[in-house]
């Protein structure tokens, strides 16, 4: 079972280290949904930590459609993540019918080069996510799509997920389950939806507050309810 974890700092990004977590996303503007994290923050999470870190690749929280000056924005933050070495991306971007802008995105992942993406939550935006999951299935780069089902919770997304979770099984992308997720019902909710891979952010600081630290007590409760799973799910 994955556990990745919102960091917006070095230090939460060494907690959630130290407590169990499996990956970090790393953003600023967490109430914003994240955006690019800056080139000092991004470089010093990568020297603190030894998990895999994504970073956030997300100029603006006006929406998840891009016109070309965000386009070289996002280019030239990717060039800069790779110079840094040793991570990974988050990403997703639409066209205005809310269908995957799959221009953009074949732009992007060419510049990312080896490094690995995760789709995030444009992704329940989607006009049609069983069409967006067929799309995005073709790029091997791409190893999770961040979604809540496309409702604003997760618990609330769980029958889509449940279907996402099974058209996604033998694919490259893996349903990397996020958004209002809490160790209450944790176990319920994989065990409904099938996902070994789920994303924390408000839930594990301290008392569920996005612009507070990371909580170790929170990621080590949830890291526990996972490790009792993991016996009946893939990694």
């Amino acid at each position: 079972m994955l556990l990745e974890v919102i960091a917006t700092t070095v230090s939460d990004a060494v907690i959630a280290e130290r407590n169990g977590a499996d990956r970090i996303e790393l953003i600023t503007g967490i109430r914003e949904g994240g955006l690019t994290p800056s080139l000092g923050l991004i470089e010093g999470v990568r020297e603190a930590v030894n998990l895999p870190v994504r970073v956030m690749v997300r100029p603006h929280a006006r929406s998840f459609r891009y016109d070309e000056a965000d386009a070289q924005t996002m280019l030239r933050d990717i060039r800069h993540i790779a110079a840094v070495g040793g991570l990974s991306l988050v990403m997703g971007m639409l066209h205005p019918d809310r269908t995957v802008d799959e221009e953009l995105l074949k732009r992007l992942l060419q510049a990312a080069g080896g490094m690995e993406v995760t789709f995030h939550r444009a992704f329940d935006e989607a006009e049609n996510q069983l069409a967006a999951l067929e799309i995005l299935s073709r790029y091997p780069q791409i190893t999770d799509i961040l979604t809540s089902g496309g409702r604003d919770t997760a618990p609330e997304g769980k029958e889509r997920i449940s279907v996402l979770e099974q058209l996604a099984s033998g694919s490259s992308v893996s349903i990397l389950a996020g958004s209002g997720l809490t160790a209450d019902g944790l176990s319920e909710f994989i065990t409904q939806t099938g996902v070994s891979r789920v994303h924390f952010g408000s839930a594990v600081r301290e008392d569920g507050d996005p612009l507070k630290p990371v909580d170790p007590v929170r990621v080590q409760s949830v890291r526990s309810i996972l490790n009792s799973l993991k016996g009946d799910r893939p990694l």
